[in-house]
């Protein structure tokens, strides 16, 4: 199927459009202020959020490990196909040294290649992934994370980078499971997912989600995707709406992951389509993650009927990196 444009493909959804939901650009601009970080944790800082995740957290984290069983939060990115990887590069594996006459391996070496941002790579976006100021006119200086000026070359990025953003954290995470909540398989392209519906969850599960934690939210995007097949989720998938934004910087999460983009898309914001990815990066300092997978942990975690566990990250020091791949663990 030719996807000829995002607009005869999906539409934002109404609830959106409700005036008591609608988000416009110019409440945008408002938060890039209201909601910041920049110079919280001091002028050079460059890991935002993450510096909630402090050795009292992480000791924490740990006393939530009860039966030691830890499972992936990361997509296989390799052997895939569909209309929803592809777009940025290839995801490659390789042998090192193969005879060119004969064909014959010529030895155990591997060589691995990484569309990072991908569709089907679950990846750590760099706070200095996106650019701001929102609205930003001809010759107006592009700034990420903390003011630092966005310079980016053939290198990555000067400042903000994936290498400045700590060597990994051992923290609590949440996992927010929407459609468990709403008792459906998963959430459809473009359903939003609002403060309400992340507060039902903690009701539901009888947690609150606070600071330093990983925030990590299911659509179901892999469930769909494994019954149904891909689709180009990158333009019509289930989401945080805008709206969650002061919330998101209230309760002080250090880093917030989905199965899908995070935004739900489209935004239902005139003007730009990523705003959740535009304000935690550049203005709010938190870092992330695209493409986690979740299903394993969701079915560990209602088996035991506890959303919150021990979550592991590594963060790949790529010099001038804009994002880093994504292998969280979690561990109940």
């Amino acid at each position: 199927m030719l996807f000829r444009s995002v607009a005869q493909m999906f539409t934002p959804h109404p609830s959106t459009q409700e005036p008591n939901r609608l988000v416009t650009i110019d409440k945008l601009k408002q938060w890039e202020k209201e909601l910041s970080n920049w110079g919280r944790w001091g002028k050079e800082d460059q890991r935002g959020l993450l510096n909630l995740i402090t050795p009292e957290k992480t000791k924490q984290a740990l006393a939530l490990v009860k039966e030691a069983k830890t499972v992936t939060l990361q997509i296989n990115p390799f052997k895939k196909t569909g209309s929803d990887i592809g777009v940025f590069g290839e995801n490659v594996h390789r042998m090192a040294r193969i005879n060119p006459q004969t064909g014959a391996v010529m030895g155990a070496l591997d060589i691995i290649q990484l569309s990072i941002h991908d569709g089907l790579s679950s990846h750590l976006d760099a706070l200095c992934h996106y650019q701001g100021p929102i609205g930003r006119q001809p010759g107006e200086p592009a700034v990420s994370y903390n003011g630092f000026p966005f310079t980016l070359t053939a290198a990555g990025c000067k400042e903000s980078a994936a290498d400045r953003m700590g060597p990994g954290y051992i923290t609590r995470a949440i996992l927010v499971d929407m459609p468990l909540l709403k008792g459906v398989k998963w959430l459809e392209p473009t359903t939003p997912i609002y403060i309400e519906d992340l507060e039902a969850w903690e009701k539901f599960a009888g947690i609150r989600i606070g600071a330093g934690d990983a925030l990590l939210i299911r659509t179901g995007r892999w469930a769909k995707r494994s019954a149904e097949g891909p689709w180009p989720y990158g333009t019509g998938g289930a989401g945080l709406h805008a709206s969650v934004l002061p919330w998101l910087r209230a309760r002080d999460v250090s880093l917030l992951g989905s199965d899908a983009v995070n935004d739900v898309q489209p935004s239902g914001v005139k003007g730009i389509n990523r705003p959740i990815h535009q304000l935690t990066q550049v203005n709010m300092g938190l870092p992330i993650a695209d493409n986690v997978y979740l299903e394993d942990a969701a079915v560990e975690a209602a088996r035991l009927k506890r959303w919150e566990f021990m979550f592991t990250l590594h963060i790949y020091q790529i010099q001038g990196g804009t994002a880093s791949p994504f292998n969280g663990l979690a561990t109940f």
